[in-house]
């Protein structure tokens, strides 16, 4: 790639940072956009990418921005941590000066923050999810068997965990650390009761909510300025490393086709799950992975039912919104439920 599409990419990001709330963020996407030389190790590297910088495919300014918000929060740069939030940023030719001299003196922790894509697992996305599942359990009045793929450090895995006000709907654990109240639109989800019996769930490269470095790690790619959003991953962590949620390590089709089982399960809703993960699977994957839920679909009953709940990016939603779709078999009908930000911050409810 030539250097000016590596800048293009940091000022894209810079847009989509500013514009979802986190205007620090975007800020420095920006100033590495339009001020990054090649002085230094970071400098080479970023601006010689060999592959496609963009945030659709190497997310290269979100792997920078990772790297630098580890470096704030670590204490290693004082200079730079007095810059991050919750501290006020000064001005442009300040701060940048700041980042430059972090860029170049600080290779050696920044470097490995370029070498793998970000891996997140957003929180708020559960409360999407949760929506589903009352959707379900007002149909069926069964218990639940989850299955997540692309689970991540399993964050969304164990939502029944989270307390949750969806429109005028009060669910999950009143009380829980983790409160999720999206700004919501459209009719309230049915006020019934979700209880998750079983729950299982894989990934590529699974995360260990108990490792420290690994709460670290999901932490730093939070944008530095969404405060509410760090804080709520952070109690998140802290409770998923009580009973953290079993998952795989695995290819998502593979995984599927072993653990989720042909033969009915009377007594249970069985919810195959993911948000923004199934875009990432290869087509061959994404293709089994359909044709396995159509086979278990085709023997499910009423008393043993099986769902599809996706949170994905939605050609036909505006500006690719995620949207949140449900299948449901007996019958293999399909609903979009709703519209939703892609960290889950404001839904809009479809039924």
């Amino acid at each position: 790639m030539t250097e000016a599409v590596v800048r293009q990419a940091f000022l894209d990001q810079a847009v989509i940072c500013t514009t979802a709330g986190a205007p620090f963020t975007g800020r420095l996407c920006r100033l590495v956009g339009e001020r990054l030389t090649d002085e230094g190790e970071i400098g080479r590297r970023v601006l010689n990418w060999p592959g496609a910088p963009s945030h659709q495919d190497d997310a290269l300014p979100l792997r920078l921005m990772g790297g630098l918000h580890a470096l704030a929060r670590s204490g290693r740069a004082p200079e730079l941590t007095t810059i991050y939030p919750p501290q006020d940023a000064p001005d442009d030719e300040t701060v940048w000066t700041v980042v430059a001299r972090a860029l170049v003196e600080q290779a050696g922790f920044l470097s490995p923050w370029l070498d793998g894509p970000p891996q997140t697992n957003e929180v708020g996305r559960s409360a999407a999810l949760m929506a589903g599942l009352l959707v379900l359990a007002d149909q069926f009045r069964l218990p639940f068997a989850i299955y997540e793929m692309g689970a991540s450090a399993g964050l969304n895995t164990v939502l029944d965990r989270y307390s949750f006000r969806l429109g005028q709907t009060e669910a999950g654990v009143a009380g829980s650390p983790v409160r999720l109240t999206p700004v919501w639109t459209g009719a309230s989800p049915p006020q019934t009761e979700v209880r998750v019996v079983r729950r299982a769930a894989v990934d590529r490269n699974p995360l260990d909510v108990r490792d420290p470095a690994t709460r670290e790690r999901l932490s730093a790619y939070v944008w530095a300025d969404q405060r509410e959003r760090l804080a709520r991953l952070e109690a998140a962590l802290q409770l998923a490393a009580a009973d953290p949620a079993p998952i795989a390590q695995a290819d998502a089709a593979d995984w599927l086709e072993a653990a989720l089982a042909v033969e009915p399960e009377p007594g249970v809703c069985r919810v195959v799950m993911h948000t923004i993960a199934y875009q990432y699977f290869p087509p061959q994957a994404q293709a089994r992975i359909r044709d396995h839920l159509a086979k278990v679909g085709a023997r499910a009953t009423q008393d043993a039912p099986l769902a599809w709940l996706s949170f994905e990016a939605a050609s036909g939603s505006v500006d690719r919104r995620p949207a949140l779709d449900l299948t449901v078999w007996p019958g293999g009908a399909t609903r979009r439920l709703a519209i939703s930000q892609p960290h889950g911050a404001d839904i809009a409810w479809r039924l």
